[in-house]
């Protein structure tokens, strides 16, 4: 069963209650997804997201066609609608992270992975990857996402599907057939102009541990100008910066030898240890903090803060990674069965809507609508924006390539009759929804700075 849906509202009818809430969700629904071009496209997406939050169990197609509609057809055109048909994600991620920001101000963007185990090779972006938090090697894609930590949680607005090896090569250039860093550099410029006024300097906190190049992500995100909290490896070189702390007889770029990050926070006697360093070739000072008997270790160019404030920065990845996990096993997260490089942007996306409904949709808005996102005039039908297709011969649903939009087609599978123009719905009440606070902290607090 949905956790987060495990009440409902007091203090009227039960009807009064359901009408009321399902007024409040088709709203959400209309302004989230007003982009798409096509009418079918929003009723599919209407059902989708309305299924992946009133199905109990596994949010296979069938079983959301089944709560969510009475139509014969309608597993077959959600099917089709989250695997083939070529809507562009992009702009509902944009509404969605514009939506979340208007209803709590954000404290941090969170770059979290996503590991989600599949069977065989054929699913875009699979393979075989050893994965640190589970200390063992697993067939899977590995997704990284984009979350915005709010005082409800974290609620996940964008998202990019690592593609390695062969899918690389495939793939061609971008962001997309690179490293976890450089999705994560992606994200951080995709969401960074999403946030709402005066929301895109929000500080970047992001554990990529075992999926990434730390020292291109830090300096990325130096060079974009953002403030970062990142988890970096134990054995990850550091130069401890004497000069930095100000201290007795300092001069400029004044340090000792290099070391790892493990090493230098055992050599300290405090439980939490911190000191400034530098990292080669990057041209700024670097706070290191961690527990100097194990845990994570962080790196941050917040040197203007007091550890408190970095610790209490690096535990919102905590929120993030719980989030991943009931994503996963509340909102279908890992339920996508197709294998296309766009159904599996289409799900993620749809599996965020869902989630961020279920978060903040009983919070009201801390600032008006853009203008510009408000306005439900109808739009001309349009190709995707960045359309992706599965263009390698001989395998199915392979790695993404570039070529222009597919043109609109019916939301049916090949050789079957069409789908009824439309479904008739069942009146099903969508459950008010509850807020999940945050959750176990990552670090001690800090006792001592060294």
């Amino acid at each position: 069963m949905v956790r987060a849906f495990s009440s409902v509202a007091t203090g009227r009818s039960g009807s009064s209650a359901r009408r009321s809430s399902s007024g409040a969700f088709d709203a959400f629904i209309a302004e989230i997804f007003e982009r798409l071009p096509r009418a079918d496209q929003r009723r599919w997406a209407h059902v989708y997201t309305r299924g992946l939050l009133t199905t109990p169990g596994r949010k296979t197609v069938r079983r959301l066609a089944s709560s969510a509609s009475d139509s014969a057809t309608a597993a077959q055109a959600l099917h089709q609608f989250v695997n083939a048909s070529p809507w562009d994600w992009e702009p509902v991620r944009a509404r969605l992270a514009d939506w979340v920001v208007r209803r709590s101000r954000p404290r941090a963007l969170v770059i979290a992975t996503a590991v989600l185990p599949k069977r065989g090779e054929r699913s875009c972006g699979v393979h075989r990857r050893f994965v640190p938090q589970d200390g063992r090697t697993v067939n899977c894609q590995v997704g990284v996402g984009a979350f915005l930590a709010v005082e409800q949680g974290t609620a996940p607005v964008d998202w990019r599907l690592l593609l390695p090896g062969r899918w690389a090569e495939d793939a061609g250039p971008g962001p997309a057939a690179g490293s976890a860093d450089a999705l994560a550099l992606d994200l951080v410029d995709a969401v960074g102009t999403r946030e709402g006024s005066g929301s895109g300097g929000v500080p970047v906190v992001a554990d990529l541990v075992g999926f990434a190049d730390h020292a291109a992500l830090v300096g990325g995100l130096i060079g974009r100008g953002r403030r970062f909290v990142v988890a970096v490896p134990d054995d990850l070189v550091v130069h401890p910066d004497r000069a930095a702390l100000g201290g007795p007889g300092s001069r400029a770029g004044a340090g000792v030898g290099a070391v790892s990050a493990r090493s230098l926070l055992a050599a300290h006697p405090a439980r939490v240890a911190t000191g400034v360093v530098r990292l080669p070739g990057i041209p700024v000072a670097l706070r290191l903090i961690g527990e100097s008997d194990g845990g994570r270790i962080w790196l941050t160019d917040l040197v203007d803060r007091s550890p408190r404030e970095v610790s209490a920065l690096a535990r919102l990845h905590t929120s993030a990674v719980d989030t991943v996990e009931r994503l996963a096993d509340d909102f279908g997260l890992r339920a996508f069965e197709g294998r296309s490089y766009a159904g599996w942007h289409h799900h993620k996306t749809l599996v965020s809507a869902a989630f961020a409904y279920s978060t903040l949709g009983s919070a009201a808005p801390t600032r008006p609508a853009d203008p510009a996102h408000a306005t439900h005039r109808p739009r001309t039908a349009r190709p995707p924006h960045r359309a992706r297709t599965a263009t390698t011969g001989g395998r199915a649903g392979t790695a993404p390539g570039r070529g222009a939009g597919v043109p609109a087609r019916a939301l049916t599978a090949p050789g079957r009759a069409p789908a009824a123009p439309a479904p008739t719905t069942r009146t099903l009440a969508i459950p008010p929804p509850s807020p999940t606070p945050l959750s176990r902290p990552l670090l001690t607090p800090i006792r001592t700075e060294s």
